[in-house]
């Protein structure tokens, strides 16, 4: 209003009226019929998200999925997604919760999914939007606890009236206190479990929040008929069994994301700035900003931030979290440096090659992330969830049935009310998700990412190990393994310009001998017969020799020999010897010759050899060891190890290696050493035996508590304790997967 009579109900009343006053609308108000109308908030809608068309004409899409709360969870979304009409695939991921959905656009769309979604009581949203699971069950958690602590006082001095005769007044007044506190909690509180009973039913399936929501309302209307009839209520239960289960669900939430972080985020990360070299000096710029073909400097004590080719400089390098190496390298000029390795002594200039996503600590982030979305196989656990409802609701009914007839109806109803909270398939459910996970991240920790759950698990029961020689267990480059200085000088004048592997490893024996590099002239290079030219003034021709060397001639008559050789990977034999010692049965399979490759065996101490064998010969032999019962592990890193990758149980490939054998391949070996291999076996063999204990523990968990409960030795309020404690047990033990792999390394 204007005038005199100008009051504003708060300032953004005012600063509109300043506003509108401002510039001269004073008719504004004189004018307007009625109050404008109040802003709508926009729904939204996911008709706007675009979708993936694959080449078979099918969509496909990413979503995260809120609100789930163990594998159960996962098992019916899975189910009620795939009886959809159109839908081809749904995959649930518990560790993450993200969904990977793909489906027939002609019959369906992404709405109707999003929509099944939330008719079961999760909600679907985007990647990458604000996820805020605490903020919703935070404040439920909080009245429910608030409410159960006060209730609680007021039992407590109905329980102390009992020996002090309080007037009857007053015990009614507190029996109404209390059903005045527990009626939001049962009401508002305990929601998402009616959401998501209710969710099932509609959908035809046996949700774990159907005997939750059948307790919770037991025990409100016997609490509201109790007051009414001036009896025991039990309402501080039902406060209680709310509050704890809520609270509960949210730390199992917590858990259930580190568990997931522990997967997904790697130990090292590139930093955030990065030092370039600009034509005035050096300047500090944000590692985002890097290009291919920059020059950073990387000083001592620092962290690389990008893939490249270190030019300038030479340092030792300590590489353990990006490859698992456990002592520093070397480095010198040519040398290929990794994202996130360390420079612990030394300066170092180095020419980006990689950077972003595209460096190899990127791309391992990427394959542990996409590892850890994958769906877990159907197991007994998860088929079982339903039928253990079903028959929890079962034992309920009789064990209510059974206590009325003989404690009359209140025992009843606290005893089956027991029964139907205590039960806790969820736990039995959640071991083997995630301990998988645990597993997955112990794994890319120590340089191999496993693409899935299922490989990993299998590399449990690998007692078999065939290993490629060449890039897998040597360096799979030439070089100089014999040769005088002098002949390295000469050869090296003659072969700096040239592109050839041998060249390669001839420049490289001289920078690392600190030899200088001769000037060569009237070069001639002729493809299969060598090169030649002038150096001191005398000609040098420089050949092909035996087997495993080249020959340096000159005109005069004198002759050098240059051997050269495929190394063997400095951790090679150490790696094998631990292999075996955990019962892993090593053999090498090459296409090399039968010296050379006995020659690799020796010296790496793999006493069975299979040389001179073609990529189809390494996949019959890989399928006729696991004819006779074998359980086979292949790696390799070219392209003609590809089929004996996708025959083994399980096959790895090396990340350098060709991209057909990365593609087939169930893990990757980040940085080429194959210690990555047995960091793999372990961590398996520690999720197999944490995922064996977890389910033994939950059976028993669940046939104890529950006969317990039914015998009338559990009330309500323990019923609540024990069951989210079952299910924090599980996740408590996969967290220790780490440290038990740790120890393993350790011994």
């Amino acid at each position: 209003m204007e005038g005199a009579q100008d009051e504003f109900c708060c300032h953004g009343c005012e600063l509109a009226w300043t506003i509108i006053h401002g510039a001269g609308l004073q008719r504004y108000y004189d004018e307007r019929t009625s109050f404008a109308p109040r802003p709508q908030p926009a729904r939204f809608s996911w008709e706007a998200v675009p979708v993936q068309t694959a080449p078979d004409g099918t969509a496909n899409a990413k979503l995260m999925i809120d609100g789930l709360r163990c594998a159960s969870c996962v098992w019916v979304t899975e189910r009620v997604l795939e009886r959809m009409p159109g839908v081809c695939d749904a995959t649930v991921s518990y560790a993450t919760g993200r969904t990977t959905l793909r489906w027939d656009p002609n019959r369906v769309n992404l709405p109707a999914l999003a929509g099944t979604i939330s008719s079961l009581g999760y909600r679907p949203r985007l990647l990458g939007e604000e996820s805020s699971p605490d903020r919703e069950l935070l404040p439920r958690v909080g009245v429910a606890t608030f409410a159960a602590m006060n209730i609680m006082l007021v039992s407590v001095s109905l329980y102390a009236g009992w020996f002090s005769s309080m007037e009857p007044r007053f015990v009614v007044l507190l029996q109404w206190a209390s059903l005045a506190l527990a009626t939001p909690v049962a009401l508002w509180a305990a929601d998402p479990f009616y959401k998501g009973a209710w969710g099932g039913l509609k959908n035809g399936v046996l949700h774990m929040d159907v005997p939750i929501a059948i307790a919770i309302v037991v025990l409100y209307v016997h609490g509201f008929v109790a007051t009414l009839t001036h009896r025991d209520a039990y309402l501080d239960s039902l406060a209680m069994l709310v509050a704890l289960l809520l609270a509960g669900r949210m730390l199992e939430s917590r858990g259930r994301r580190r568990a997931a972080e522990a997967a997904t985020a790697l130990a090292a990360t590139a930093p955030a700035t990065a030092r370039r070299r600009t034509e005035g000096g050096v300047e500090t710029i944000a590692t985002a900003e890097l290009r291919v073909g920059d020059l950073v400097d990387v000083g001592s004590g620092q962290e690389v931030p990008a893939d490249g080719e270190l030019v300038e400089g030479g340092a030792l390098v300590m590489r353990s979290m990006v490859t698992g190496e456990a002592t520093p390298v070397a480095a010198g000029p040519g040398d290929k440096l990794l994202a996130g390795s360390l420079v612990e002594d030394g300066a170092v200039t180095l020419r980006v090659e990689q950077t972003g996503a595209d460096t190899m600590l990127g791309r391992m982030a990427s394959d542990v992330r996409a590892a850890a979305d994958r769906g877990i196989g159907v197991t007994s656990a998860d088929r079982m969830a339903p039928w253990f409802t079903a028959a929890t609701l079962t034992i309920a009914i009789a064990t209510f049935l059974w206590w009325w007839m003989a404690e009359g109806v209140g025992q009843g109803i606290i005893t089956s009310v027991a029964v139907l909270v205590v039960a806790c398939p969820c736990a039995l459910a959640l071991a083997r998700p995630l301990g998988a996970v645990a597993g997955l991240g112990a794994a890319a920790r120590r340089g191999l990412m496993v693409r899935s759950a299922d490989p990993l698990l299998s590399m449990a029961n690998i007692d078999l190990a065939a290993l490629d020689k060449t890039g897998t267990v040597t360096e799979g480059a030439l070089e100089v393994v014999d040769a005088c200085n002098e002949a390295i000088r000469i050869a090296s004048g003659l072969e700096r310009y040239s592109v050839h592997p041998a060249a390669t490893a001839i420049l490289s024996e001289a920078n690392r001998r600190r030899i200088p590099i001769s000037r060569a002239t009237n070069v001639s290079e002729v493809a299969g017969e060598g090169i030649s030219g002038l150096v001191d003034d005398r000609r040098w021709k420089l050949r092909r020799g035996d087997a495993g060397s080249v020959q340096l001639e000159s005109d005069e008559g004198e002759i050098h020999t240059i051997r050269m050789g495929d190394t063997l990977r400095a951790d090679t034999p150490a790696a094998i010897r631990s292999l075996e010692a955990l019962g892993v049965e090593v053999v090498l399979l090459s296409g090399d010759h039968v010296e050379v490759a006995n020659g690799i065996a020796n010296a790496a101490g793999i006493t069975r050899v299979f040389a001179e064998f073609d990529p189809q010969q390494k996949r019959r032999w890989i399928h006729e060891r696991r004819s006779e019962g074998r359980k086979v592990l292949f790696a390799g890193d070219g392209l003609n190890d590809g089929p004996g990758i996708a025959e083994a149980d399980v096959g790895i490939a090396m990340g350098t290696g060709a991209a057909s054998s990365v593609l087939v391949a169930d893990g990757v070996i980040a940085g080429g050493s194959l210690k990555a291999l047995l960091a793999g076996i372990r961590a398996a063999r520690a999720c197999h035996h944490t995922i064996r204990v977890n389910e033994i523990r939950s059976i028993v968990y669940n046939v104890t508590a529950v006969a317990a409960a039914v015998l009338g030795f559990v009330n309500p309020l323990v019923a609540a304790v024990l069951m989210p404690l079952s299910s924090g047990v599980v996740i408590w033990s996969a967290s220790r997967i780490e440290s038990r792999v740790a120890q393993a390394e350790a011994a």
